[in-house]
């Protein structure tokens, strides 16, 4: 019964995860396909009857993350009711059918409930010198003493087993409101962004479609978004005039001297205008750009690494930098960091945080059926507007700053994903400047210098590797490392840098 009760929660899960995914591409293609279609310069934004619906949805799954949460809590020992129950179970079945039941249970029931309870107590405990003592004090009150002990030690056992498992059931009862809340932020998020769209003034759209029309563009809507943070997104719908493409670029250049500030095509949306009118996402160039360079080599007599890494920016600035080390080497490591890597790549591209991204990846890998599998997951979040930092790490080895002729160190002392139930993160936030160097290792280089010297070696390996490029620099610290282990490779290795440099 326990075990279909984890399956069915783990289905519960998945449902859940499915509807959410679905009710956001309902209401984004209903959205998408009918009002961007049409004149929004009447509708009432904050009125507009999707954006209160989805609205809805976004409570009712904030309303259901909230009712997990007031569950009950883990237990790490049986309450007095189920020892109560224990015992009654004990009375009615080897007690029952013992010729000294009246004796045990009529006369003496106070004195009889007081020593078996003690004695489940101690079993609880699994003190062992206490069991003996309370076994012994039992020898003379008890005929069947042997027996009442063998039913009480399985009786035991069968509940421990069930309260492993009940707390199983509890624990992911956190990940799945973490989901399910995250689920409903990112809906108020996408509410927003689709319906407090607002259509540029015409003022705005003639001037703007008098330049395009300079450069053989023809603009039919413009529409403009605020961001939270105050920066502005513009969305036109274009078309080429004549036979060739023209480069979105084109479109951005007349958008920056318009706006006052420098303006670039999304990194997600197209690059090309052609013939047909489509709709192309603008937003303010970042003031920053990472350049980045990865270098690895195999494990010996193994083939393949079981590192893997990822390296993007994202429309809303911020450069995401993961590195992923699986458990052991070969293909199958290989495979379950790959898989730990693009599902969060994926996760952080769809809007959620890199630690909720972090956090749902790891009730995946609990859930899973694979014995003892887990990974080590790094992430450096950089803003590209401001230029800092935020570094998320669960059982990741030391991240490294480079700044001149100084090194810092971003160590982590958190376990890997899918070793424990409710994931623990380590997370700092740094300020990077320009000339700034992140290095991510993976464990198999720290292994490799001497043992608690590891992270000090290190810091005067990459002080002394003088590169400009950041390949050059993750080749000529690994070439160092490698002096240090005879070139012999006894782990997957893998340096991760990246650069940031004004845009």
């Amino acid at each position: 019964m326990l075990i279909q009760g984890g399956k069915k929660m783990q289905e519960w899960m998945i449902a859940m995860l499915v509807i959410s995914v679905l009710l956001i591409l309902r209401d984004m293609a209903k959205t998408i396909f009918s009002e961007m279609k049409k004149s929004a310069a009447t509708l009432a934004y904050e009125q507009h009857p999707q954006k209160e619906k989805m609205q809805r949805y976004a409570e009712s799954f904030q309303k259901l993350a909230n009712s997990f949460y007031g569950m009950p809590y883990r237990k790490d020992y049986l309450s007095s009711t189920e020892i109560d129950e224990m015992i009654q179970e004990v009375q009615e079945g080897l007690c029952k059918r013992c010729h000294f039941n009246q004796v045990c249970w009529k006369q003496n029931s106070v004195q009889s409930y007081q020593r078996i309870y003690s004695l489940l107590r101690i079993m609880e405990e699994d003190d062992e010198e206490k069991f003996r003592k309370a076994k012994a004090d039992l020898t003379g009150v008890c005929i069947s003493q042997g027996k009442l002990v063998q039913e009480l030690q399985r009786i035991m056992d069968r509940e421990r087993q069930n309260l492993i498992w009940n707390n199983k059931l509890l624990e992911n009862r956190v990940a799945v409101a973490e989901q399910l809340g995250e689920m409903a932020e990112l809906m108020k998020v996408l509410s927003r962004d689709l319906f407090d769209m607002v259509e540029a003034d015409v003022q705005f759209r003639e001037e703007f479609a008098r330049r395009l029309k300079k450069r053989h563009i023809q603009v039919r809507n413009v529409w403009y978004l605020e961001q939270p943070d105050g920066k502005l997104r513009y969305y036109a719908e274009l078309r080429a005039k004549g036979k060739g493409c023209v480069p979105a670029g084109e479109a951005a250049a007349v958008l920056s001297k318009m706006c006052q500030t420098r303006m670039t095509p999304k990194e997600s949306g197209k690059t090309l205008i052609n013939r047909e009118f489509s709709v192309l996402g603008f937003a303010e160039e970042v003031n920053f750009k990472m350049l980045y360079g990865a270098v690895k080599i195999t494990k010996d007599k193994e083939t393949i690494s079981g590192d893997n890494y990822t390296c993007t920016t994202e429309d809303n600035g911020q450069f995401f930098m993961c590195l992923s080390d699986g458990m052991g080497s070969g293909l199958e490591a290989c495979q379950e960091s790959e898989s730990i890597v693009d599902t969060l790549e994926q996760l952080v591209e769809a809007g959620f945080t890199g630690e909720t991204a972090a956090r749902m990846v790891n009730s995946v890998l609990n859930l899973k059926t694979k014995n003892g599998r887990f990974s080590t997951v790094d992430i450096s979040m950089v803003d590209l507007y401001s230029g800092m930092c935020h570094f998320l790490k669960a059982g990741a080895a030391t991240t490294f700053i480079k700044r001149d002729h100084w090194v810092e160190a971003i160590s982590s002392t958190s376990l890997a994903l899918g070793l424990v139930q409710q994931a623990d993160f380590e997370s700092s936030t740094k300020k990077l400047y320009e000339g700034d160097f992140l290095i991510m290792v993976t464990d198999g280089v720290l292994d490799a210098l001497p043992e608690g010297q590891a992270e000090e070696i290190m810091k005067e390996i990459i002080l002394q590797t003088n590169a400009s490029a950041a390949q050059e620099l993750g080749r000529g610290i690994l070439e160092r490392v490698l002096t240090y282990s005879g070139y012999c490779a006894t782990d997957d290795m893998t340096v991760l840098a990246a650069g940031l440099w004004r845009n």
